[in-house]
Parts: structure tokens; sequence; C-alpha cells
């Protein structure tokens, strides 16, 4: 049976965890808020930006050097390569299990060349133990100021592997926020922007009635305009991931805290009642000694 002092240790060490549970719990709420302001800030410029490559691809014919960049339809589309976000710091629940399986799931039955790159240092360590090959890791970024510098070393490695043909096609796993305040996983199509692409960007409708028209350089436009594709859609992805990391953190700490406030409430009860006890018996002693004494007087 524990005793006075072992209870009120586990009391102490209890509040102490539990103020550190909080804090955790305010930064993650702080996190997700800065996290879902660059995705909105990024929303209007991403949909302008394909609004302009599905405007370009409609009414513009590719020459050969633009083609190239966009999509190498003849040639047969036998490796792929999974980029899948994840998170660096742990306390995030099932936010890198249920990733990991997803990525599982759906790369399992693919017979051709695969590469998989990771964001984050937990996702790699769950595919390696499933049996999958991680050919390249980044870095997570600790700020939102440091996401760009990820995305550029990223599209560096892209922009590498399309010169050198040995990638066909590029697609994002993450997991991302939804309606109801919980997050899901996610598989996007990045690379290549090719008739697959295109004939699901033909659904957008043009927001006006008038025709775009391309003025100057085609080819340095439709170069332009990959770029940032590229670019804000990874962008967008590593915000999104960062977002649910943060989510994840945040109900895994709400659980964290009712846990916590249970058990005090739970060794709050022992600790008064093993206390009443001791002093019940204090009393018991001081009364017996009483009664005794009074007996020898007489």
């Amino acid at each position: 049976m524990d005793s006075l002092e072992s209870l009120t240790r586990q009391i102490t060490g209890a509040k102490d965890l539990n103020s550190i549970v909080r804090t955790m719990k305010a930064m993650a709420a702080a996190n997700i808020g800065q996290y879902e302001m660059a995705m909105e800030s990024l929303g209007d410029y991403w949909n302008n930006v394909s609004l302009g490559l599905v405007a370009y691809l409609k009414n513009i014919k590719l020459e050969n050097d633009s083609t190239n960049q966009i999509a190498n339809t003849q040639k047969s589309k036998n490796s792929i390569c999974a980029i899948v976000f994840g998170s660096d710091q742990g306390f995030v629940g099932q936010f890198n299990d249920a990733l990991s399986q997803y990525v599982q799931d759906t790369l399992s039955t693919y017979e051709g060349t695969l590469e998989i790159w990771t964001v984050g240092v937990r996702v790699p360590l769950l595919l390696k133990d499933m049996g999958m090959k991680v050919t390249k890791e980044f870095n997570l970024p600790n700020s939102i100021n440091a996401i760009t510098s990820l995305i550029g070393s990223i599209l560096v490695q892209v922009e590498k592997y399309r010169q050198n043909g040995i990638i066909d096609e590029y697609y994002l796993f993450h997991n991302c926020l939804v309606d109801d305040g919980a997050y899901q996983q996610e598989k996007l199509r990045l690379f290549p922007l090719d008739a697959k692409w295109r004939q699901e960007k033909a659904q957008v409708k043009w927001p006006t009635d008038k025709k775009p028209e391309v003025i100057g350089n085609s080819n340095e436009l439709i170069r332009r305009l990959v770029r940032e594709y590229l670019f804000v859609t990874l962008y967008k992805t590593c915000t999104e991931s960062l977002a649910s990391e943060n989510l994840s953190r945040l109900n895994a700490m709400q659980r964290a805290e009712k846990n916590i406030e249970e058990l005090l409430d739970e060794i709050g009860h022992t600790y008064h009642r093993l206390r009443q006890s001791s002093i019940d018996e204090e009393l018991f002693d001081v009364v017996s000694g009483f009664t005794a004494l009074k007996k020898d007087e007489y």
C-alpha cells in the first residue's frame, strides 16, 4: 500500500506533467492557427497558377521544348516517386502510423520502379519496418519560415531526376485537415502535367467569359507557370501536413490532460482516505492514552 509520502510524490509529478501537457497543447493550438493562415493565403494564388496552366494548355499549341517540360507522353511510365510528409516529433497519436499504412496499402501492388522520399524522421523508420525502401530523407522544417528551404531542396532533386529521365511520375502522400476538426490521408499527383492532369483540370471553369491570351514568350511563360505550380503545390502540401500534425498533437494532449486529471482525482481520493485514516489512528491513540491515565488516577 502506498504511503502518504509516496502519494505526495505522485501528485507532485502528475501536476508537473499536467503543466507540460498544457504548454504543449497551447503551442499546438497556436501552430495550427499559423499553418491554416498560410494555407488560406496560398489558396487563391494556387488557383490562379492552376488556371494559368489550364488556359495555356487549352489555347496554345505547345512547342517540343515546352511539351517535354510538362509531359513526355511517348515514354512508358514505369517508375514513380512517392514523397511522404511525416513528423519529426512524437506525441502525435496515429499521425505517422496511419500515413505509413496508407502508403504501404497504396503502393503494395505497384510492380514498376519505386522510389520513396520522406520528410521527417519518424515515417522512414515505420516504412522500413514494413519492408519498404526509403531512398531519400529530408529534414522537416521547424517553423513556417523554413518551409521554402525544404521545398527548394525537393525541387532540385525533382529537376535532376527529370533531366536524367529517372522518374516518370511523382506523388505526394500526406495528412490533410478535414471539415470536422480531424485529418485524413491523401495522395496527390504532382508531376507530370500530362493528358491525365489536363483531363482533370478541364473540369475547372474559367471565371470569366473572356478568352485568355498569352502575351510575350510562351515558352518562358509555361516554364514559370510550371515552376510556380510545383512550388506552391509542395508548399501547400507541407503546410497541410504540419497543420494536421499539430492537430493530432493537440488531440493527444487533450487526451493526456484528461487522463492526468482522472489520475490526480484518483490519487487525491486515496491520499485523503489514507490521511484521514492516519488522523483517526492518532486520535484513537490520544483517546486511549487519556483513558488509561484517568483509570490510573482512580
